[in-house]
């Protein structure tokens, strides 16, 4: 996801492209001092996500209204100083309004909050097959994972559902008979990169989410034949195998059985 951050004041432009680069959800954030050259960006760049600053010498409101016209998915966000022009912004649809210092974790909330309000174009492009093998599609393809520990922890945060997991229980998935020390936390450690890293390669960071060392998939940012079927579509065939090679997934797979038995009593 990528983001632009727009202030006159530079100190404080630095300031939020920092905490904004700082993001997980965000792999590319640029800052611009002046609204032309950011403009400039935008017609040439694609972006996910507008941070502005509303200044006397630089009118973020009549900025917001240009990017909208531009670029009219992108959703504004607005950090500044001045808490008297919170109501025009929402009277242009901006999706949020900060006052400045922002905390990271407030940032974090909004921009998250900002990017769930876009069309969902990552969902059309990414779909996750859990019936068979497991495997992460992009633009139709499978895609290959650098580890296959990295595949394998994705796997597990599919089969989630987009709960949160520790990263205790991740270790007890991918190790079964092994002990969550020191050593097993650093190979941990490696494996969440490798994944993320892959992901970024292809331009899907934005599937999984770490918050306070917990870790989870975005349902909202991908397809899956899992969420398919439990959602009651018939597009997706369960034919008896859900994740093979993963023993993790053997209850799961008990319990997809249990519902199609149900639901072929009810027919």
């Amino acid at each position: 996801m990528k983001a632009i951050c727009v202030d006159d004041d530079k100190e404080a432009l630095a300031t939020t492209v920092a905490l904004c680069r700082a993001l997980p959800i965000l792999d590319d954030t640029q800052g611009f001092a002046d609204a032309t050259q950011a403009l400039q960006y935008l017609r040439q760049n694609p972006v996910d996500v507008a941070i502005l600053d509303v200044d006397e010498g630089l009118d973020g409101l009549a900025l917001a209204s240009e990017i909208q016209a531009l670029t009219p998915d992108v959703p504004i966000l607005f950090l500044t100083d001045r808490a008297q022009y919170a109501l025009e912004a929402f009277r242009i649809h901006a999706v949020g309004y900060m006052l400045k210092p922002v905390s990271p974790d407030r940032l974090a909330d909004e921009v998250q909050y900002a990017l769930r309000q876009r069309p969902n174009a990552a969902k059309e492009r990414v779909f996750a097959r859990t019936f068979g093998e497991f495997d992460l599609l992009i633009d139709g393809r499978p895609i290959a994972f650098a580890r296959a520990k990295a595949k394998e922890l994705l796997a597990f945060l599919v089969d989630r559902q987009g709960g949160f997991v520790t990263r205790a229980t991740v270790a007890a998935a991918l190790w079964e008979d092994g002990q969550y020390d020191r050593s097993k936390q650093k190979y941990l450690d490696v494996i969440i990169r490798s994944l993320r890293q892959t992901l970024q390669e292809h331009d899907a960071a934005s599937v999984i989410e770490q918050k306070r060392g917990n870790l989870r998939v975005c349902p909202d940012r991908f397809d899956c034949d899992l969420y398919r079927f439990f959602a009651g579509e018939t597009t997706e065939v369960y034919r008896g195998e859900y994740m093979n090679g993963y023993y993790w997934a053997n209850l799961s797979e008990a319990y997809l059985d249990r519902v199609k038995e149900e639901r072929a009593a009810r027919r």
